[in-house]
């Protein structure tokens, strides 16, 4: 691996790290699908977005648009790092009056829309990236969503928008780590085959390991000439803690006292 993807590796474990104190100190929940975007958001604020902490609403900024609010921890853990918020913002996640609420926040610099009920981001998104297109405006609209969150339709009404008026200037990252509220996604309602839905709706489909890197940023920064873009990263939900990895309870538990220390140790010795 190469310096850059060090670099980057090492911020996903400081994201994790966050993601967990977070977790623990307000007995909070979605632990597991936090840390299945976890490589995805460090390369996005590592190695692609176009960004600035000092002014995160400049008319030239990239948008990304995180669908799967619930996750909120880990995109909190990446603007934290990353010099959005201090600490002490941090530090009132889920306290009453705190504007850093369990679903992710407006409020808070660096997010772009608040989500709540899932299938509503992806229309907001795809509405920005075609007023964008229209106005000749250069950024680029991002929108990442949750496997469970393809059940809604409202999703697809958007995806089949995108694939109509060629909005190319649009990428969306499905976080599929194939567990959704209920259980396993191809139990609660099968989403397969999922790249060729996205082919039929006329967009640019690209299936990576969401936990590899190199994978992530060439996906990233891969070209599509009139397409919409989907990336499909297939993930693990609970990634980087072995105990939780691929299993539905990390959807809602917080962790114990001892659960929580030989995570912390897991994490840091994975230096």
């Amino acid at each position: 691996m190469t310096e850059d993807y060090r670099v980057i590796g090492e911020f996903a474990r400081k994201m994790r790290l966050v993601c967990l104190e977070m977790v623990f100190q307000q007995k909070a929940s979605h632990v597991g699908g936090a840390l299945s975007i976890v490589d995805v958001l460090a390369t996005l604020y590592s190695d692609y977005l176009k960004i600035e902490p000092e002014a995160p609403t400049r008319p030239d900024r990239d948008r990304l648009f995180y669908s799967k609010g619930h996750a909120c921890t880990a995109l909190y853990a990446a603007l934290y790092l990353k010099g959005f918020f201090p600490k002490e913002l941090l530090d009132s996640f889920t306290k009453n009056g705190s504007t850093m609420t369990s679903h992710v926040n407006y409020k808070i610099p660096g997010v772009e829309f608040s989500a709540g009920s899932l299938g509503h981001v992806l229309p907001v998104a795809t509405g920005v990236a075609l007023s964008s297109k229209i106005k000749k405006e250069s950024f680029r609209t991002l929108c990442i969503v949750s496997d469970g969150e393809l059940d809604e339709g409202s999703n697809w009404e958007a995806i089949l928008f995108a694939g109509h008026h060629h909005l190319n200037n649009l990428t969306i990252i499905v976080d599929y780590n194939k567990i959704q509220s209920f259980g396993f996604t191809k139990d609660v309602l099968s989403l397969e085959p999922l790249a060729d839905k996205f082919n039929a709706f006329n967009w640019h489909t690209i299936e990576i390991d969401g936990h590899d890197l190199p994978q992530i940023s060439a996906a990233l920064k891969h070209t599509s000439a009139d397409k919409p873009k989907v990336i499909i990263a297939h993930t693990i939900k609970g990634k980087g803690i072995r105990f939780m990895e691929n299993e539905l309870k990390w959807h809602y538990k917080s962790p114990s006292a001892e659960e929580y220390a030989l995570a912390i140790q897991e994490i840091k010795g994975s230096n």
